[in-house]
């Protein structure tokens, strides 16, 4: 295990990337060590300048060659009891520790520590680097790199997202529709209950039917997939003042986390359907201002490549391990598939760590993770 890769990876960690708050400071250090080395970079802000995707390349001009990808963003550590410092590097028993380790500081660390020996050889098609942003709260900023990958003249043909799977290779993942549903009643004392339309009421009208819409969901299934189906949750409900007053408003929270050839769009159609034809009518015999709205909160595609192709054959090769998976997290593989770029998914460390108190990633994932980015290189030797 180089120092290089401690290194990396203790500054890394050092740097506070909760989805909530600003990246640019790390953006900012991974450019300039990127440029350190001669490499072409392009930033991508979001509308208030306050985060950043970073794109980079080395190697030959057009289009082809790798991608490697991650996001810099991390959960929260709210509420969770860590007994090591979260946004520090803590080395113990063949672990680093630190929020992020694992999810994914360890391979941005890794990528980073290769890039010398990138350079420092002639290279027979481009290396792209991406470095991304939200990933955590709905792959929401990646989508400015994926929008100018798409019209670009150098887009890359293949890419690895380095989530955490143990190093063994993922061809896909489901992907992930969340929606807000709020429910506008009419408020007034509860001795006249009648007289009031009832939020808290008809969402639980709604959230009955989701719960039939998720049981037909799960008569399709694809074995390669755990659980086999598409599944559909109500996450969070919120609603009402007091006891003695008919609540005037309620909102919930749902997800379907869906089979990537599913057509996700026919389960709101079906929901809206139900709230317009069934629901909606008795609310305004009431009172005329009742209303329900949907308002989508993050949607990405789920991710299918051809574990036959050459490409797979080649990450095999390259991560020294056959046994091609499916994991049940989304990525941002799905956006970069759909823009024409070939991605499967193989990174180190485990989910089963990530997003946990005292997250880590093993010294020896990293190592097969640095081999792996090592093949990877010999191959695209000129």
């Amino acid at each position: 295990m180089s120092d290089d890769v401690r290194n990396l990876l203790a500054k890394l960690l050092a740097f506070d990337t909760t989805s909530r708050n600003s990246n640019l400071e790390p953006i900012a250090f991974i450019q300039d060590y990127l440029i350190g080395f001669g490499m072409e970079t392009q930033l991508f802000q979001d509308d208030v300048a306050r985060k950043a995707n970073l794109y980079a390349r080395i190697g030959p001009a057009g289009e082809g060659g790798v991608m490697l990808s991650g996001h810099t963003d991390v959960v929260p550590v709210d509420g969770q009891q860590w007994t090591m410092p979260p946004f520090a590097l803590t080395h113990h028993k063949g672990r680093y520790y630190g929020r992020g380790s694992a999810d994914m500081k360890g391979f941005l660390a890794c990528v980073l520590a290769s890039v010398p020996a990138f350079v420092a050889q002639p290279l027979r098609m481009p290396l792209h680097l991406a470095f991304s942003y939200d990933e955590e709260v709905g792959c929401l900023g990646v989508r400015s790199l994926v929008a100018h990958l798409k019209v670009s003249p150098d887009k890359p043909a293949m890419c690895i997202v380095g989530e955490p799977t143990g190093m063994q290779p993922v061809y896909g993942h489901k992907g992930k529709l969340a929606m807000r549903c709020k429910v506008q009643g009419h408020a007034c004392h509860s001795a006249y209950a009648p007289q009031g339309v009832n939020a808290i009421e008809y969402a639980a009208k709604l959230i009955n039917k989701l719960t039939l819409l998720g049981s037909q969901l799960a008569t399709t299934q694809n074995r390669c997939f755990d659980p086999p189906y598409s599944t559909l949750q109500v996450g969070t409900i919120h609603g009402g003042a007091a006891l003695n007053i008919v609540p005037q408003d309620c909102q919930f929270d749902f997800e379907i986390r869906h089979l990537p050839d599913m057509q996700v769009d026919s389960v709101i159609s079906e929901l809206r359907q139900y709230a317009d034809d069934e629901l909606l009518p008795a609310m305004r015999e009431v009172a005329a201002s009742s209303d329900i709205s949907f308002q989508p909160l993050s949607q990405y595609p789920g991710l299918l490549t051809d574990p036959q192709s050459d490409f797979a054959r080649w990450l095999a090769q390259w991560s020294n391990n056959q046994a091609f998976t499916t994991v049940a997290f989304g990525t941002e593989g799905g956006l970069f598939d759909q823009a024409g770029v070939a991605t499967l998914i193989c990174g180190p460390g485990s989910m089963e760590q990530g997003h946990k108190p005292d997250e880590y990633v093993s010294v020896e994932q990293l190592e097969r993770c640095m081999q792996m980015l090592a093949n990877l290189r010999l191959w695209m030797l000129a």
